[in-house]
């Protein structure tokens, strides 16, 4: 039986990768680097910098494959889910024609394969198409959630009270109704600038883990607008950006964060 090994690497870091993380690596007879652009060589280049530090197994394959692009036209669902289709497709074509009998491949995920990645329902779109056989193991890594409150030195929750972790996309749409805290991912909006509760405080990271980390920190309304300049700043430098970031309202009750 064939085997897919879904690994976190962690937030950008080398040194997020645990001990079952690198054991994983070295179970692996091919290793997938997905390429994204010259833009993000940096990602490319930061799981090759991890194969480089941690892999010992000699006899492993280190292959590349082109991400496709995602179609960003029409109905958002419909073009995640071909963008899926396609990238199950070359998980597909490794197991057939890269990987021999009892062989494991290996998926390098950024962060951990369970919060906003998609990794594991790409998997799944090849289990059920039911042309190879496969069994799959998921090693759980660092996140940028704990990146962001580790660089910062808070704790993600407040005593008693929930975390809604959200995206950009939502947050443009409305804040959570269910809670005071929202952790949002996936931003590509600055939807932080549509929150307009002069009390708010917000705690944001970029390229958290990695040598370019930034962070930022305060009221809302006095640092929404550097935020703004310095994301800006940055994407142009680096020709990419990834943030994340952490908002707070005050509690609905003056008692509410002490039960």
């Amino acid at each position: 039986m064939k085997k897919i090994s879904v690994i976190g690497i962690g937030a950008g870091n080398p040194e997020h990768m645990t001990i079952q993380a690198i054991n994983a690596l070295n179970r692996a007879d091919v290793l997938l680097i997905p390429l994204k652009g010259d833009e993000k060589a940096f990602l490319a280049d930061a799981r090759r910098d991890i194969c480089a530090r941690f892999l010992t197994n000699p006899a492993c394959r280190i292959l590349d494959y082109a991400v496709p692009v995602r179609n960003a036209d029409g109905v958002y669902e419909d073009g995640v889910r071909d963008w899926h289709q396609a990238i199950a497709a070359i998980y597909e074509r490794t197991l057939l024609n890269d990987l021999g009998d009892d062989e494991t491949l290996g998926l390098l995920v950024w962060g951990d394969p369970m919060l906003y990645d998609s990794t594991l329902r790409i998997v799944d779109h090849v289990r059920a198409a039911g042309r190879v056989a496969f069994e799959m193991e998921v090693i759980p890594g660092i996140t940028s959630v704990q990146a962001l409150c580790a660089g910062h030195g808070i704790a993600l929750n407040r005593i008693g009270l929930p975390v809604e972790i959200t995206t950009g996309r939502r947050l443009a749409e409305g804040w959570p109704a269910a809670t005071r805290d929202a952790l949002v991912m996936l931003d590509g909006v600055q939807a932080f600038k549509t929150v307009q509760d002069p009390d708010a405080e917000i705690w944001w990271g970029a390229y958290l883990g990695t040598p370019h980390e930034i962070l930022l920190s305060g009221r809302l309304a006095e640092m929404a607008e550097t935020i703004t300049q310095t994301r800006s700043r940055a994407r142009a430098e680096h020709g990419w950006i990834m943030d994340t970031y952490l908002i707070r309202r005050p509690a609905a009750d003056a008692g509410e964060d002490a039960a």
